[in-house]
């Protein structure tokens, strides 16, 4: 399981825009710490051995947290993002979930917070949905500060979200603070849907970078809303379309993992599943098809419900 990594966005808090989540009957923090630390310990016990959370995830790093000191486990990679602060308050119908800055002061903040609670186990820092208008670019004291993250031992990454992807890797990969790049890792939304960041991804990944590819399902769609040729393909592997979109993601060379972000067990077995499929050329050109242009995937995520 060495290229699988678990996301805790479903399980960190009570609503979130995912279709088809797998959630216990009550949503409250007692409830919701369970299911992650049940999802946790399958993961663990699968061979994962990554865990991704964000600040504006909910209590996820607290879930993470205890859950390792629970568990005395020191083998388990964890990476984090900052730049989201989650404002929903524990609410399913809250107005706004999360709020995004990209300040030198929202990173002091955030990272003081991750750091009080997960200490030495975070491995990689992440800017949460860096775009390419992001006021990061021209924030020197805030570049400077990320990149003194790496002299504490910590890895420095973002991750992307909309049509412009591409532009926004490729400029990123380019910072520099006294003489040396500022991030080594980014973490993209790739998918059958939307594999535009495609090209991007496999020029960072061809000069070294750790490459994540996240929304391997696409918020859910390619489970709820499974395409024909996914569907079709799943039964002839005898898996779920849940397995073979995340085996799309992995029959990419460049991918160092894919996040899965299961709400239940049962979800995450399925989703492990891709482990075990291996997809033929005529398949993977076949799930190609199905790409949308990326301003209709993203305008379609959008109206998405945080349900």
């Amino acid at each position: 399981m060495e290229r699988i990594a678990v996301g805790l966005a479903a399980l960190g808090r009570p609503a979130y825009i995912n279709l088809g989540r797998d959630l216990p009957g009550a949503r409250d923090v007692l409830a919701m710490r369970a299911a992650t630390h049940e999802v946790l310990d399958a993961a663990y016990a699968a061979g994962v051995r990554w865990v991704d959370v964000a600040r504006s995830y909910g209590l996820a790093e607290d879930f993470l947290a205890s859950w390792l000191a629970e568990t005395g486990h020191t083998d388990v990679t964890v990476s984090s993002k900052w730049g989201y602060r989650y404002v929903g308050e524990w609410r399913l119908n809250a107005p706004v979930h999360e709020v995004k800055e990209h300040s030198a002061a929202r990173f002091a903040a955030q990272w003081a917070e991750t750091r009080a609670l997960l200490g030495v186990h975070v491995d990689l820092y992440q800017v949460h949905s860096l775009t390419v208008d992001s006021p990061l670019f021209s924030d020197a004291a805030l570049i400077d500060a990320l990149s003194g993250l790496s002299d504490q031992g910590v890895e420095v990454g973002f991750s992307t979200s909309g049509p412009a992807q591409a532009d926004a890797v490729r400029r990123a990969f380019e910072l520099e603070a006294a003489g040396r790049p500022v991030f080594s890792s980014v973490q993209s939304t790739w998918n059958v849907l939307e594999p535009s960041v495609g090209g991007a991804l496999a020029e960072a990944r061809a000069v070294g970078k750790r490459v994540l590819v996240k929304e391997t399902l696409a918020n859910g769609r390619l489970v709820v809303e499974a395409p024909a040729p996914l569907t079709r393909i799943a039964a002839a592997h005898g898996v779920g379309p849940d397995a073979v979109a995340v085996a799309a993601v992995l029959a990419n060379d460049w991918v160092s993992a894919a996040l899965v972000g299961p709400s239940s067990t049962a979800q995450l077995a399925a989703n492990l599943a891709a482990t075990r499929v291996s997809l033929t050329a005529d398949e993977v050109a076949e799930l190609a098809g199905l790409a949308e242009a990326p301003e209709e995937y993203w305008r379609h995520r959008s109206h998405l419900g945080w349900d």
